[in-house]
């Protein structure tokens, strides 16, 4: 099958520290190449990837500082793959509602994965291509009244091999917040737990530029390198030694998580998450084993007495049960081929996808 694939141009892929969204394209795009499937990626010039790679800048947006307009490369690589549109049997975009209004111009279908949330804003475009497929990255994330044409829910998956497993937490203990330094994300919450309880609390993360004066003023002031400490931005290998010497990861967010690769992280490494009860922290963790849902920040710091209670080799097994790159990519490429049966339904062709996927592999 000939797939083209299309990420975000802000983060590298795969993103050298922060980027979930690219971490999950980079995944997915070199395990469909391992199966055999004919891959074009569509992503920043520093990309590093087992497909075709094609670029229309050297490099990821955020690093660039020459770039005043993120808007025009957006708009020219949308442009170059869907002139290019029939290369392919499919194209998958992760960027939101970018690409809608390039679809209705080619007949090569295109699947949109939902990463983020929905606002008052780009509802309008979502409400515009509604009848487009969309996949869902968490049921919790959909929002039915806008009657979008959901194909599928496919949860984000990650390369569990590539997390060191640790039996124990380190000594002396703490508990881990990772993520970005925003208030959605609750870092602010993260240390109010922590300075409830006495436990020792060491964050990462970056600091992007619409949140350096929450940043300046709810969190800078309460680290002291000694019961809270900032590390800064993590890379993979910093992020799985940050998680996994830890007693607990600590995830009190405070809007509807569209998923929250950080908490699979987490179990991946051995340790338990306590989360808020928001978005899809239920569909992610299995509660009272994998970690505990709270509904406030009592409820957080009642679990931290429970969390040493429960099993780290079934949270990291969960999480290779659940959210691997292989599961991951079996729903994709059972999306792919829903999505070319009905094509070929509607076109009254005879072509079997079975001679698609071998003439194509």
């Amino acid at each position: 099958m000939r797939i083209a694939q299309i990420a975000p141009l802000w983060e590298r892929v795969p993103p050298p520290a922060y980027g979930g969204i690219e971490l999950v394209v980079g995944l997915l795009t070199d395990e469909l190449v391992r199966r055999g499937h004919e891959v074009t990626l569509f992503a920043s010039g520093d990309s590093l990837s087992l497909a075709k790679l094609v670029s229309v800048h050297p490099r990821a947006l955020r690093l660039d500082p020459s770039v005043r307009d993120c808007s025009i490369y957006e708009m020219l690589q949308l442009a170059v793959v869907y002139e290019r549109a029939a290369e392919f049997d499919i194209i998958h975009s992760h960027m939101g509602y970018a690409a809608l209004p390039y679809t209705n111009f080619v007949t090569t279908p295109t699947v949109h994965t939902l990463h983020g949330i929905f606002t008052p804003d780009n509802e309008k475009m979502f409400k515009y291509g509604k009848k487009q497929p969309y996949i869902s990255i968490s049921d919790s994330q959909r929002e039915p009244r806008l009657g979008l044409n959901y194909v599928a829910t496919v949860y984000n998956g990650i390369d569990v091999s590539s997390y060191d497993f640790y039996a124990q937490p380190n000594e002396p203990p703490y508990l881990a917040f990772l993520g970005r330094m925003s208030p959605e994300k609750g870092p602010h919450l993260a240390i109010e737990i922590a300075k409830r309880t006495g436990w020792r609390l060491k964050m990462a993360g970056k600091v992007d530029v619409v949140d350096v004066e929450f940043f300046e003023r709810e969190i800078k002031p309460h680290i002291d390198g000694e019961q809270i400490e900032y590390l800064g931005e993590a890379n993979h290998a910093q992020k799985n030694a940050l998680m996994g010497g830890a007693v607990a990861t600590l995830f009190p967010i405070t809007w509807r998580e569209p998923f929250g690769l950080v908490m699979v992280e987490s179990m991946a490494s051995g340790t338990p998450v306590i989360a808020m009860n928001l978005g899809s922290t239920q569909e992610v963790i299995a509660h009272e084993e994998t970690g505990f849902l709270c509904n406030n920040i009592q409820e957080c710091v009642s679990a931290i007495a429970q969390v040493s209670e429960l099993d780290r080799y079934a949270c990291r097994e969960y999480v290779e049960d659940h959210f691997s790159v292989r599961r991951m990519t079996d729903g994709y490429e059972a999306v792919y081929q829903d999505i070319l049966a009905e094509k070929f339904a509607q076109n009254g062709s005879s072509r079997s996808l079975v001679t698609l996927g071998k003439s194509r592999t």
